[in-house]
């Protein structure tokens, strides 16, 4: 059915803008990943950091900036610097090298904190396609297009995805907790 379909859709895709924060957030190891956020003033507009560089990881706990127009990167520099990622980068004239220190243990909770607040908004995205679901299903029963048995058969299923994604959601959440936590 189209509605179980679409529903299932939404689901995974929340799932996946899951996976993709909880690779910003930083833990004791350099990845590109953190600076998938920084926007960087380049040609009259905020373009992402991945359209104007290149990020590499030389070492666990160096990221290195290489821009594709030498020009940048004074831009990208400030870019990272007011990103609010706790990093300091190095500008050598050709390359940004941004050392990733560890963290201490209150950064570690704030960052915890920042999990489950990015789940649980996963979680309001999950709620969300289950009730349009709901409502398209009961709009369906209402229209005589689907019958009351087979209604309840697809809202019990909607449900069903509901609980399989918030566990999902939470499964990330618990090894992302678990990553950043150790030392």
């Amino acid at each position: 059915m189209p509605t179980l379909k679409e529903a299932e859709q939404a689901m995974k895709a929340a799932v996946e803008a899951m996976r993709r924060e909880f690779a910003t957030v930083r833990t004791g190891k350099a990845t590109p990943a953190l600076l998938d956020t920084v926007k960087v003033e380049a040609y009259g507009t905020q373009m992402p950091l991945n359209q104007v560089a290149t990020v590499n990881t030389p070492e666990a706990t160096l990221l290195v900036v290489q821009p594709f127009d030498q020009t940048l990167i004074g831009a990208i520099e400030k870019a990272i610097l007011v990103a609010d990622l706790g990093l300091n980068p190095a500008n050598d004239g050709n390359v940004i090298r941004v050392p990733v220190p560890p963290l201490n243990e209150e950064r570690r909770k704030e960052y915890v904190k920042l999990l489950h607040k990015l789940a649980e908004e996963g979680k309001v995205s999950l709620r969300h396609a289950r009730h349009k679901a709901r409502d398209t299903i009961q709009d369906l029963i209402k229209a005589h297009e689907l019958g009351e048995d087979e209604g309840r058969r697809q809202m019990d299923e909607v449900e069903k995805l509901t609980h399989e994604h918030a566990d999902s959601i939470d499964e990330l959440l618990k090894k992302k907790e678990e990553e950043v936590m150790s030392i």
